[in-house]
C-alpha cells in the first residue's frame, strides 16, 4: 500500500483587530450599560410604600420627585445610605443605596415620631 503524504497549506496568522463588539445601535456593551446606568436615576417605590401613599392619600407632583431624585442623588454622592425625606405634605424613608422609597407618612403622621436606622436627612419646601 502506497503512504500518501500530506502537507498543510501554511495560513497566514489570525489576527484581532481592537475593535469593541457593538449592537445594532452601533454601541459598544460598556457604552449601552453606562447608558442605562444613567438614565435610571429615577426612584423606585416599594410596595409597602406605595400602599402608605395610596392609603393615606398622599400625592408627590412630578416636580416635588424631580426635586427628590436629585436630592437622593446629591446625598448618595455624600456617602448616605437612608435618608428621611420631609416635604410639605409627607416623610419618605428613603435607601439612598438602593435608590428605593421604603415607607411614607403624611405630614400629620410624623408629628412626635422617631426616626431610626437613617444617616441623613433631606428638607425640601416649596
Amino acid at each position: 500500500m502506497e503512504k500518501i503524504r500530506f502537507n498543510p497549506i501554511p495560513l497566514p496568522p489570525i489576527t484581532v483587530k481592537d475593535k469593541k463588539p457593538v449592537n445594532s445601535n452601533g454601541k459598544s456593551f460598556s457604552e449601552e450599560l453606562n447608558g442605562a446606568i444613567t438614565q435610571t436615576n429615577s426612584l423606585k417605590i416599594s410596595k409597602h410604600a406605595n400602599d402608605r401613599l395610596s392609603e393615606r392619600r398622599i400625592t408627590i407632583t412630578d416636580s416635588q420627585w424631580k426635586k427628590v431624585e436629585e436630592k437622593v442623588t446629591e446625598a448618595k454622592s455624600k456617602g448616605i445610605k437612608d435618608s428621611l425625606v420631609l416635604l410639605d405634605q409627607a416623610a419618605l424613608i428613603v435607601s439612598i443605596k438602593n435608590g428605593t422609597v421604603i415607607t411614607a407618612m403624611g405630614a400629620q403622621d410624623i408629628k412626635e415620631h422617631i426616626f431610626t436606622d437613617i444617616d441623613g436627612t433631606i428638607i425640601l419646601n416649596d
